[in-house]
């Protein structure tokens, strides 16, 4: 799975601290904190016909990242509401978009990685793009990667920070297996999630999925759990050994970038009959059920251009 270049992404604007710039003028500066450092935290948003989906929880999770961050000053909810608000309607955009929101501690007034020399207070970015789910309806392949996912004593994966390393060295180690992403685990060798998803394994029908303790409290994962309960679908958090995934019925991977998406292949084992299952595809249809008819209204539909 690589995603590639969309041509109605060439001419997008993007907010950058108040202004909206074209995408080739979009940059901030090199004293600017997650340049120096990674120091900063961010949110993955999903427009659905003008609503954003479980928007009111990104911008908690964000605002308790900055808390975590101790940053000075964090942009209220509807300073940022209004960001996106701005940046959508500078792109004409209502639909079938990602929303990349990233704020970082700001500009310093001098190179180094104290955050006293943070004086300007917060960068904020907010990068629409076209964008449909990432991943194939079709089954993703996993390898186990060989690094381990933080614990809290660590670094706290509630912070949904910046700095990304792990799971780009994941990716990398995937890329070079052929496989579409790595699965991680945490320090004990209980599965934590993937380089970039939350992952579920579904066991005689039974939903399963690790204890946050070395991975984010994911939305996209909180919302299947939520889904599971309305619908009295059997499910639990615990600590999940890996091979509790290679002979699970069904595996799948949640995450705003690509929603649900079936895994079907695991370290070159093949899960359940190799097909995408039925449970998972059963949740993947209520959660676009939900993502249908929910979300905080943002943008309009554009007006129907005629020639």
């Amino acid at each position: 799975m690589q995603q590639s270049f969309r041509p109605e992404n060439a001419s997008i604007r993007i907010w950058i601290d108040g202004k909206l710039l074209p995408r080739e003028e979009a940059r901030i500066s090199v004293f600017d904190s997650l340049v120096q450092g990674g120091d900063g935290c961010w949110e993955g948003l999903r427009l659905y016909r003008g609503r954003i989906f479980k928007l009111d929880e990104h911008l908690e999770r964000l605002r308790r990242s900055a808390l975590a961050l101790a940053f000075e000053r964090i942009p209220p909810a509807d300073e940022i509401v209004q960001a996106i608000r701005s940046t959508l309607a500078a792109n004409r955009m209502w639909d079938g978009v990602h929303i990349r929101l990233t704020l970082s501690r700001g500009v310093k007034i001098t190179s180094g990685m104290d955050p006293r020399l943070n004086q300007a207070g917060p960068t904020l970015i907010v990068l629409a793009e076209h964008k449909p789910p990432v991943y194939s309806k079709q089954g993703l392949t996993l390898v186990s990667s060989s690094l381990r996912r933080f614990p809290p004593d660590c670094l706290d994966p509630r912070i949904h920070h910046n700095n990304l390393l792990q799971s780009i060295l994941a990716k990398v180690e995937a890329n070079a297996a052929g496989a579409d992403d790595a699965l991680l685990l945490d320090v004990h060798g209980f599965v934590a999630e993937t380089n970039a998803t939350h992952i579920f394994a579904v066991d005689r029908g039974r939903v399963l999925t690790p204890r946050p303790v070395a991975c984010p409290e994911g939305i996209t994962r909180a919302t299947v759990l939520e889904i599971c309960s309305a619908a009295a679908i059997p499910c639990e958090e615990r600590d999940l050994a890996q091979a509790e995934l290679y002979r699970a019925d069904e595996v799948f991977c949640t995450g705003t970038m690509g929603e649900l998406a079936g895994v079907t292949r695991i370290d070159g084992r093949m899960i359940g009959d190799g097909k995408v299952g039925p449970l998972t595809q059963r949740l993947s249809a209520l959660y676009a059920e939900r993502t249908a008819r929910e979300g905080v209204p943002i943008a309009e539909e554009p007006p129907t251009q005629t020639p």
